[in-house]
């Protein structure tokens, strides 16, 4: 046996239906697309969103709601989060250059430190926000949280 004589296992490929060849093959005619009508023409495309020429959803619900040009987006990273890194990565320091290259982040995104769980290890943190319970607990636990 060699790839000169392989062929596919028998009944597993079915023709396919061969529409528009004449009356005889029982698809000929309106090969399968009903009578008239924008969709049994060809070139038939409809618009995303379009109803039928009823007035759209987008266009019957009125516009609602504002957005903030200035909005700053952190990810947010808890305390039990840094503990477990600090155990994993075996390191003193965490700061944003560091999750970068763990795939933490992406290479633009800031990083916030929230208060949740608790922190047993010594931490030098350097992110650019901190909750109020977060620099407590890390500076109870012996450690420093530095603002980028």
């Amino acid at each position: 046996m060699d790839l000169s004589n392989l062929k596919p296992a028998e009944g597993s490929i079915k023709a396919g239906k061969r529409i528009g060849r004449g009356q005889g093959s029982g698809r000929g005619g309106t090969s399968t697309r009903g009578h008239k009508g924008a969709k049994s023409r060809s070139g038939y495309k409809s618009k995303a969103g379009f109803e039928g020429g009823q007035m759209p959803i987008q266009r019957r619900l009125p516009k609602f709601g504002f957005k903030n040009i200035n909005r700053v987006e952190f990810v947010p990273l808890n305390l039990d989060k840094l503990e477990y890194f600090a155990e994993q990565w075996d390191v003193k320091k965490i700061d944003v250059e560091t999750l970068y290259n763990q795939g933490i982040i992406k290479r633009n995104e800031k990083v916030k430190i929230l208060g949740r769980g608790a922190l047993t290890v010594k931490l030098e943190i350097e992110v650019h926000a901190a909750s109020d319970k977060a620099k407590e607990a890390i500076e109870k636990a012996g450690g420093s949280v530095k603002l980028v």
